[in-house]
């Protein structure tokens, strides 16, 4: 390869990358030898000039290189480099598909699978992807390049309008690259359910891939209702198109309520119930703020057996967190008054600076004000096509805790 800039670390700053965690921030970094552009690849070198890792450059954010690759050796310009890694990162998904039950998954997850800042998720025959970062930005057209070479898709869609572009000083970019235009709603198979999802414009990609084996785990749970008690009264908080509100119809719910700011999602919602052969009436969706929704219920008296909590990232940052804790605190406790003695709250935060131990003494905290005697009973993480590298612990973003309400 060519003259490549190379960043130098300070002394006391190069542990992270002994330990091959793969974001090195701008505080980090003694010096830059050379200019690189936005993107670049760059070479780290400890303090004593010696290799460490080859990066992309970001000079706009505060991690200012992404690590890729620790060996001195590795050609990280070469397609043959990615492509490796694209099949390897597909091979892990393969049992998902197997069945032929379930047609949607992530398939690149950006640093877990070393890709940092690349997304790519598969809707049946369509591919959508996010450039996230500006080193994958510099490398979108080898990108797309090897998904059609080794996915041969009908569709190749960008969603690159993730907030976190601007803080690389990257501008949104949604649109086809190549193939069909995806239709206003195409149908996904997930577990043998159909779902309708909207790629252009949906949340994330179009659909909550990661919440595909908890919404598998709350089936269980009202299957188990349904066999040894009674069918459930369901509950459904920040129901979005109302996934989890579909798995405990099919799993002979009692009835479901959707809560969801959306009309639009929600009437998506109605659509694949009734797609999937399920009457409506089993159904009731409810348009607006889930907290001042949940109060309205508690005054009206209704109780429930079943509770979901699934809201949006409370906490995009270390500074939001305290606000974040007072939202997680207050939506637990309503659901907490909504339940009766022996009923089941599915709780997550989707929220990065939300620890496990700290999102767990926050329903702990709702339980004692709310006088519940509460147990935790089961804990959730992300779907298995969102991996986690043990080098890289933010990426276990997605936690959930099955709580019971004992009385």
């Amino acid at each position: 390869m060519a003259s490549i800039p190379r960043i130098i670390l300070k002394p006391e700053r190069e542990v992270a990358a002994l330990r091959r965690h793969p974001w090195i921030f701008s505080g980090a970094i003694a010096r830059v030898e050379g200019n690189p552009a936005p993107g670049a690849l760059v070479a780290v070198h400890s303090s004593k000039g010696e290799f460490m890792a080859w990066g992309h450059y970001s000079p706009k954010s505060q991690i200012q290189v992404r690590l890729i690759s620790w060996n001195e050796k590795a050609d990280p310009e070469s397609r043959d480099f990615w492509r490796a890694r694209l099949e390897s990162a597909i091979t892990g998904r393969m049992p998902i598909a197997a069945s032929g039950a379930t047609t949607a998954c992530r398939l690149v997850h950006a640093e877990s699978d070393g890709f940092p800042g690349l997304i790519v998720d598969q809707y049946g025959e369509t591919l959508v992807v996010q450039y996230l970062t500006a080193g994958m930005e510099a490398r979108r057209e080898l990108m797309n390049g090897l998904l059609l070479w080794v996915l041969q898709p009908h569709t190749l869609y960008e969603r690159s309008d993730a907030d976190v572009r601007e803080k690389e000083g990257l501008s949104p970019r949604t649109g086809l690259i190549t193939g069909e235009e995806p239709p206003a709603m195409l149908e996904i198979l997930e577990n043998g359910l159909t779902f309708l999802v909207d790629v252009r414009k949906g949340h994330k990609t179009g659909f909550y891939l990661d919440q595909r084996e908890n919404r598998a785990k709350l089936r269980e749970a009202v299957e188990q209702r349904v066999a040894l008690v009674e069918p459930p009264r369901v509950l459904n908080v920040f129901s979005y198109t109302g996934g989890f509100g579909l798995y405990a119809v099919a799993a002979g719910a009692l009835s479901v309520t959707n809560i969801d700011s959306s009309a639009e999602a929600l009437q998506i919602g109605w659509r694949a119930l009734t797609r999937n052969g399920f009457a409506s009436t089993a159904v009731q969706d409810i348009t607006g703020d889930a907290f001042q929704v949940l109060r309205n219920l508690r005054k009206e008296g209704r109780t429930f057996d079943i509770v979901v909590l699934d809201p949006p990232k409370f906490a995009a940052t270390q500074s939001d967190v305290e606000r974040a804790a007072r939202g997680y605190k207050d939506i637990a406790m309503q659901a907490l008054h909504l339940l009766d003695p022996g009923g089941l709250l599915f709780t997550f935060s989707c929220s990065g600076a939300i620890s496990a131990e700290l999102f767990q003494k926050i329903i702990f905290s709702a339980a004692m004000d709310t006088g519940r005697t509460v147990q935790i009973t089961g804990r959730m993480t992300q779907s298995s096509d969102h991996p986690v590298a043990l080098t890289f612990p933010e990426g276990d973003y997605l936690k959930g805790l099955i709580c019971r309400v004992v009385d």
